[in-house]
Parts: structure tokens; sequence; C-alpha cells
């Protein structure tokens, strides 16, 4: 862990709570992580969205669910 931070220039508890997920991928996060592993901040960017998404559809499916299409105008 303290390695991994070190690479990425952020303390260790900034990096364990990105991977203990109490906190989300930032973009400046991506940007460095992309950096690090070598794939971009694109792909880390949109795992957070799905993450987030996924979390939030499961908060408000109740909601959802009570939800009708709008028919076309």
């Amino acid at each position: 862990m303290a390695a991994a931070a070190s690479a990425l220039r952020v303390s260790r508890q900034t990096l364990y709570r990105v991977l203990s997920e109490k906190s989300g991928v930032s973009p400046e996060m991506a940007l460095r992580l992309g950096k690090f592993c070598g794939n971009g901040p694109d792909l880390w960017l949109r795992l957070q969205e799905a993450h987030d998404l996924w979390h939030a559809e499961r908060a408000i499916a109740a909601d959802l669910a009570g939800i009708r299409k709008a028919k076309a105008a």
C-alpha cells in the first residue's frame, strides 16, 4: 500500500479510502491511476460511474418502479 501510494503521489490514507470504497475515484485520482496502470483515466471514471449507478439504482428502486415512461407527443 505504501509503495503504491508513493508511486501515485498520494497519502496511504487517500489510497486506502479509495480501495475500501470510503471515497470514490475522483478525476484527479483517475488520472493518477490511469498513468500508474497504463490504461488511462477514462476506464477509472467509467468504473466509478458504473459503481455509483449500481448503488443509486438499488437505493431508489421503489421510486423507480413507480415511474412510468412518458408517452410520445
